[in-house]
C-alpha cells in the first residue's frame, strides 16, 4: 500500500516541490496540500493520511496542530505521523514537538533523499530526526544524567513538559502573563494554557502558589 501524504506548508513553492518529489515515488502519494492548520486538521480527519508534513515559520502553531492531530485517532485508524520543518530548533521546543508527538524533526534546508527517508521511516512508525538534533539530544541527556538532582526537588516536576518548567521559572521571576509571552515569543492564550495545565498538574490555585512552588523545587536555582 502507497503511504498517504498530506503538506502543510505556507510557501506555496514549498508545497509543489514536495508534492512533485513525493508523488513521483511508486510508494507515496500526497492526497492534499494546504497552508492552513486548521484545513491541515478537516483534511487529515477526511483523508486519513500516514503522514503529515508541517512546514511554518513559528512553530508554536506547529506543536498546536500536531496536538489536534493526535486527538484524530478513533475507528478509522491512529492519527497521522507529523513531520516538521524547521530552520532553527531550540532545545525547549525540540523537547516540546517530541512529547506532543512529533515523529519527524528535519531542517527546512534538507535534501530530496532526506525528505523521502523521514517520510518513508515515520510512515513505518520510526522517529527520524536531523543528525544536529540528535547530537544536541545526547548532550543533553549526558549532563542530565551527570547533573546530581536537587534534594529538594519536587517528583511533580518530572510531570512538566520543558515549555511548562520554562514558563514556570518566568512566573516565579515575577513576570506577568504579557511578559512571559513577550519573552517567550508567544501567544498570551498560549501561556494561559500553559499555566491551566501547570496548576491542574501541580494542584496548585493561584499565582502565589505558582511562585513558592517555584522556588521550592529548585526551578528558580536552575533558571538562574
Amino acid at each position: 500500500m502507497s503511504i498517504k501524504v498530506l503538506i502543510c506548508d505556507q510557501l506555496p513553492l514549498m508545497r509543489d516541490g514536495l508534492r512533485t518529489l513525493l508523488d513521483a515515488l511508486p510508494d507515496t502519494h500526497v492526497v492534499a496540500t494546504t497552508d492552513s492548520c486548521m484545513q491541515t486538521v478537516a483534511l487529515s480527519r477526511h483523508h486519513r493520511p500516514d503522514v503529515v508534513l508541517i512546514g511554518l515559520a513559528e512553530l508554536e502553531p506547529g506543536l498546536d496542530l500536531i496536538r489536534r492531530l493526535g486527538a484524530l485517532d478513533g475507528p478509522y485508524g491512529p492519527p497521522p505521523h507529523p513531520v516538521v520543518f524547521h530552520s532553527e530548533y531550540d532545545d525547549l521546543m525540540v523537547m516540546d514537538l517530541l512529547r506532543e508527538g512529533a515523529k519527524g524533526l528535519i531542517n527546512r534546508d534538507a535534501t530530496s533523499d532526506e525528505v523521502i527517508a523521514a517520510t518513508r521511516g515515520v510512515a513505518r512508525g520510526r522517529t527520524v530526526l536531523a543528525p544536529e538534533i540528535v547530537d544536541r539530544l545526547v548532550g543533553w541527556l549526558r549532563e542530565r544524567g551527570a547533573a546530581p538532582r536537587s534534594a529538594s526537588a519536587h517528583p511533580e516536576v518530572d510531570a512538566l513538559t520543558a515549555r511548562e518548567r520554562e514558563v514556570l521559572q518566568l512566573i516565579g521571576r515575577g513576570l506577568t502573563i504579557d511578559d512571559v509571552a513577550g519573552e517567550l515569543y508567544i501567544g498570551i492564550s498560549t501561556v494561559r494554557t500553559h499555566l491551566h495545565r501547570i496548576r491542574h498538574k501541580l494542584d496548585l490555585k493561584d499565582r502565589a502558589q505558582l511562585v513558592a512552588f517555584a522556588y521550592q523545587a529548585g526551578l528558580m536555582s536552575q533558571a538562574a
